[in-house]
């Protein structure tokens, strides 16, 4: 090899290394894969990557505390939670009272609202949270936050976890036993439609979902002024009607060490035309995530990266 050849090779060499040394890999902490968190996880992962700078990826995981704990210890670098836990997590309250505050954590973007599920089979008798005593219901698993609201609604309606038959179940598992009439009712609270719900009410006996209305949810909202009044629209899931619940906004939270211009070029590809139209065809809540509800809602600080995004686009001062 001539040394002409052999310098140009090196320096072909150098250039690839750089570039691969250049590479940023992101990963978004979801949530199981049944739910809403997963599929949304991995169509903005598919949309905000750009090869050769910019890898990111979606990982299933068991939801919303998982993924705050697994931002804090250093093991993912962004992650999906309900606005109720970010915040518990970043000022040590809820379900983080006696424990470290999460003061890193950082907000990326609010991106839609996450419903309260409470799923029976149709013709069950549950018409009320009351109903549910003496039941078999799953609350979901620990780490997730379905399992920190469903405690919340149980006690609002002045039911105890010892007055139920609890089950710790992720939301496609308490399906099946709900199909199977092994289980009576479960809780989940995602971005409807959800894929495990849609696939149960499409299937077998059919579902009803239970209000969560009335002056026992009103009281709920006014202690935890996260929650909102919402309605999952009749025909979200098939021949069931439209039914008042609670909701919680679904955020992007990272950690204040992620790379600033990183996440600036991640939250900017978020709200680009690409991106926008990938989400509004890709899911029911893509239509939600728009730059305007980014900002709504949030109750941590900013990450520099996003909110450089933000006070360019106008959004924030």
């Amino acid at each position: 090899m001539s040394i002409q050849k052999w310098a140009a090779a090196l320096a072909a060499a150098l250039a690839f290394a750089g570039a691969a040394q250049a590479q940023q890999f992101f990963r978004i902490g979801t949530g199981g894969t049944a739910g809403t968190y997963y599929p949304v996880g991995g169509m903005i992962a598919n949309s905000v990557s750009q090869p050769g700078k910019i890898v990111v990826t979606a990982q299933a995981s068991n939801g919303s505390l998982a993924n705050v704990n697994a931002i804090a210890g250093g093991a993912m670098e962004s992650g999906f939670s309900q606005s109720d836990v970010a915040t518990w997590a970043f000022t040590g309250t809820g379900a983080f009272d006696g424990k470290p505050k999460i003061a890193d954590l950082r907000m990326i973007a609010n991106l839609y609202p996450e419903s309260i599920h409470l799923v029976v089979k149709k013709g069950s008798g549950i018409k009320s949270v009351a109903d549910l005593k003496g039941k078999r219901v799953a609350l979901d698993e620990p780490g997730s936050g379905t399992l920190i609201n469903a405690r919340m609604v149980l006690a609002a309606y002045g039911v105890k976890e010892s007055d139920i038959k609890p089950e710790y179940i992720k939301p496609n598992q308490a399906g099946d036993k709900l199909k199977d009439g092994a289980l009576d009712a479960f809780f989940f609270v995602g971005g409807s439609p959800a894929g495990a719900i849609a696939e149960l009410a499409s299937s077998g006996a059919g579902i009803e979902l239970v209000p969560l209305a009335g002056k026992e949810a009103d009281t709920l909202r006014q202690q935890n002024p996260y929650f909102a009044v919402d309605t999952i629209a009749a025909g979200t899931y098939k021949d069931v009607a439209a039914v008042q619940t609670l909701a919680v906004g679904a955020q992007w939270v990272t950690s204040a060490k992620a790379d600033t211009e990183t996440v600036y070029q991640i939250t900017k590809a978020l709200f680009s035309d690409a991106t926008q139209k990938a989400l509004q065809a890709g899911h029911a809540k893509g239509k939600f995530i728009t730059k305007e509800n980014a900002v709504k809602g949030v109750g941590i600080p900013f990450h520099p990266g996003a909110e450089k995004f933000y006070k360019e686009a106008g959004l924030i001062k």
